[in-house]
């Protein structure tokens, strides 16, 4: 006996689909127009047509506002990976018509970006001079979010070992997360401290913590050498702590990348703590991110880069 199911009338389309994540991401009809450009009773109507293709409601009402029915959650939870499909499509298309423009979106830690966000832009200029890059700055868990969200193509993130609330782990099921290295965490104390056998050896010092991450990594380093941190700053600023570190007010420890980022300031020697301790670097995508010409570029480019750093 066939199976009914396949008799179904699914008439969907890119843009519904485009216009259901839109309310999935603002909570609202209102949002999705002012998100896509298009007026309210546009949306509204184009909702309701899609309703009436389908023979299932995409939403309802609550209150004033609108939220998603349980078939609009699954028409927007595919939306993203659909929108890949096509566009990795087009931009096939676009190559075989000698095309090379492409917008790739790059979300990175903040440390990247005087590191390797600037040679990355210039290595794309100079291998796909019709490609553009934008740019902004997130924290790991705020990364992997964008890339689910699809407000993002290529997240350049980090954990450390141990890390107790890793973000690619449950948070990035589905997605294609790539190993990219490590990136060396360093000792930073006052010039005239003198060498660290064991971190044991500080126990005593005021320490200077960074992020959330950063500070629970601190803490767990210490917890392992088998003395609690006493913390009396906690700044994200590196410039910041290399003023503190300097002025012998503290001791930190800050991954290589940071420590490139800023000139070391007179008064600071830094010293690498075993690899054991690097923080991992990794690059979240969807997936099949590659087979878009335009982010498989760009994912070649970034791993070079990586590459060139260490």
């Amino acid at each position: 006996m066939p199976d009914a199911s396949h008799d179904l009338p699914l008439d969907l389309d890119l843009q519904s689909l485009r216009i259901v994540r839109a309310i999935a991401d603002t909570g609202s009809i209102t949002g999705a127009a002012d998100s896509l450009g298009y007026s309210q009773p546009a949306i509204s109507q184009h909702v309701r047509r899609l309703e009436q293709r389908l023979g299932v409601a995409v939403v309802e009402r609550v209150g004033r506002g609108v939220r998603l029915t349980e078939a609009g959650r699954v028409l927007a939870k595919h939306a993203p990976t659909v929108a890949l499909a096509v566009d990795a499509a087009a931009e096939e298309l676009a190559q075989l018509r000698g095309l090379r423009t492409g917008v790739v979106r790059l979300v990175a830690f903040p440390s990247a970006s005087p590191v390797i966000v600037p040679r990355l832009i210039a290595a794309l200029a100079a291998s796909h001079p019709g490609l553009t890059l934008t740019f902004v700055e997130a924290e790991p868990p705020e990364a992997v979010e964008a890339i689910r969200e699809d407000r993002a193509d290529i997240a350049l993130t980090f954990s450390y070992p141990g890390d107790r609330d890793d973000p690619h782990r449950s948070s990035a099921r589905g997605l294609s997360v790539r190993s990219a290295g490590r990136d060396d965490l360093m000792l930073v104390l006052p010039s005239g401290h003198g060498a660290v056998g064991d971190l044991a050896e500080l126990a005593d010092e005021t320490w200077i913590a960074g992020c959330p991450r950063c500070r629970g990594h601190l803490l767990e380093l210490c917890e392992r050498a088998g003395f609690a941190p006493r913390i009396g700053f906690e700044t994200d600023n590196v410039a910041a702590v290399e003023g503190l570190v300097a002025q012998g007010i503290g001791v930190a420890t800050l991954p290589r990348m940071a420590v490139e980022s800023f000139p070391l300031l007179p008064g600071i020697v830094t010293a690498p703590l075993p690899a054991a301790e690097a923080r991992r670097l990794h690059v979240v995508t969807a997936q099949g991110a590659e087979r878009v010409p335009s982010l498989g570029a760009a994912l070649d480019a970034l791993g070079a880069v990586l590459a060139a750093s260490r």
